[in-house]
C-alpha cells in the first residue's frame, strides 16, 4: 500500500515537472509563431533586402523607409559601450569576491552588488538623463546632445555588472582549490594565482558571462529609450542621439499606430531580427562553454 502510494506520488511529481517544462517550450513556440507570422505579412510589402541593407529608417514619416541598419547600429553602439564599461568592473569585482574578500565582506558585498539588478530600468534611464548627461558628459564634451548613446551605454553597463560579476564569480569559485594550492606551493603571489591560474582556468565561464551580458545589453529597453533618444541615425558618434531596436518597439507600442498597417507590422520584423540576434549570441555562448569547458578530476 505504501509502495503504491510512493509510486503514484512520484508519477504525479514527474507529470507536474513535465508540464512545467512543456509550458516553457509552448510559450517559446508561441512567441516564435507570432513573430514569424507577422513578419511574413510585413515582408509581403517590404523587400527583405531593403529592410536589412537600407540606411534610412522612417516608417512613421513620409516618405516611408524601412532600412533597419540605423537601428542595428544604435543597438550595437549601446551594447558594445555597455560591455566596455561592465567587463573590467564586473571581472574585477568577481576576482575580488572570489580570491581576496574575507567571508564577512563577501557576505555583504555580493548582495549589495546584486541589488543593482533589482532597480527598475526606468530609474536608470532617468538617472542618465538627469545626472550623467548634464553633470558628467556635457561638461567633458560640450557637443553632447541631451539624449545620446554614451549615456545609454553607461547606464546599461552599470545594469549588467551584476550579471557579469555573478556569472564570473561562479566560474572562479568552480576552479578546484588544489590548483590554487599548487600555485602557492610554487611561491606564486595571490595576484599571480588570480590572473594566471584562476582566470585562465575559468575562461569558458568568463566568456559565457561576457556573451550573456552582451545579450542582456542588446535587449535592454526603457533605460535606452530614455537615455539614448528616439532618433534613428546611422552613426558611430556616441555623443549623438540614436534609436535602438527595442526603443522603436516601445515607440510604436504606445498605441498611436493603427494595428494591421505596415508600420505596425514593422515592430514584429524588428522583434524577429532582435530575437535572432540574441539567439545567435546565446548559441555562441553555449558552444563556447562546450568547446572550452575544463574538466577536473
Amino acid at each position: 500500500m505504501v509502495a503504491g502510494f510512493q509510486r503514484l506520488r512520484e508519477r504525479g511529481i514527474h507529470l507536474v515537472l513535465f508540464l512545467c517544462a512543456l509550458l516553457s517550450i509552448v510559450t517559446t513556440a508561441g512567441i516564435v509563431w507570432v513573430l514569424v507570422a507577422e513578419s511574413a505579412t510585413f515582408f509581403q510589402h517590404v523587400s527583405p533586402w531593403s529592410f536589412l541593407l537600407g540606411t534610412r529608417w522612417a516608417p512613421l514619416l513620409e516618405p516611408r523607409a524601412f532600412g533597419v541598419l540605423p537601428l542595428i547600429c544604435g543597438t550595437f553602439l549601446v551594447a558594445i559601450g555597455a560591455l566596455i564599461v561592465s567587463l573590467p568592473v564586473g571581472l574585477g569585482a568577481a576576482l575580488f569576491l572570489s580570491e581576496y574578500a574575507p567571508l564577512p565582506v563577501r557576505a555583504l558585498a555580493k548582495p549589495v552588488l546584486e541589488f543593482l539588478a533589482g532597480i527598475p530600468t526606468v530609474v536608470y534611464g532617468y538617472f542618465a538623463v538627469t545626472f550623467i548627461t548634464p553633470n558628467i558628459l556635457q561638461p567633458l564634451f560640450p557637443t553632447t546632445e541631451t539624449f545620446n548613446a554614451l549615456s545609454g551605454a553607461l547606464v546599461v553597463g552599470i545594469m549588467i555588472i551584476p550579471t557579469m560579476c555573478s556569472l564570473s564569480d561562479d566560474a572562479f569559485r568552480a576552479v578546484p582549490r588544489t590548483l590554487r594550492e599548487a600555485a602557492y606551493a610554487l611561491s606564486a603571489t595571490r595576484f599571480e594565482v588570480a590572473t594566471r591560474v584562476v582566470l585562465p582556468s575559468a575562461m569558458s565561464g568568463v566568456v559565457a558571462a561576457v556573451l550573456l551580458s552582451f545579450a542582456r545589453a542588446i535587449g535592454e529597453t526603457m533605460a535606452v529609450s530614455l537615455a539614448a533618444g528616439l532618433t534613428p541615425k546611422l552613426t558611430l558618434n556616441p555623443l549623438e542621439s540614436i534609436q535602438t531596436m527595442t526603443s522603436y518597439i516601445v515607440q510604436v507600442g504606445f498605441g498611436e499606430t493603427p494595428a494591421g498597417t505596415v508600420e505596425y507590422q514593422s515592430i514584429f520584423a524588428v522583434g524577429m531580427l532582435l530575437f535572432l540576434i540574441t539567439l545567435a549570441v546565446n548559441l555562441i555562448a553555449q558552444r563556447v562553454l562546450r568547446r572550452f569547458r575544463e574538466v577536473y578530476e
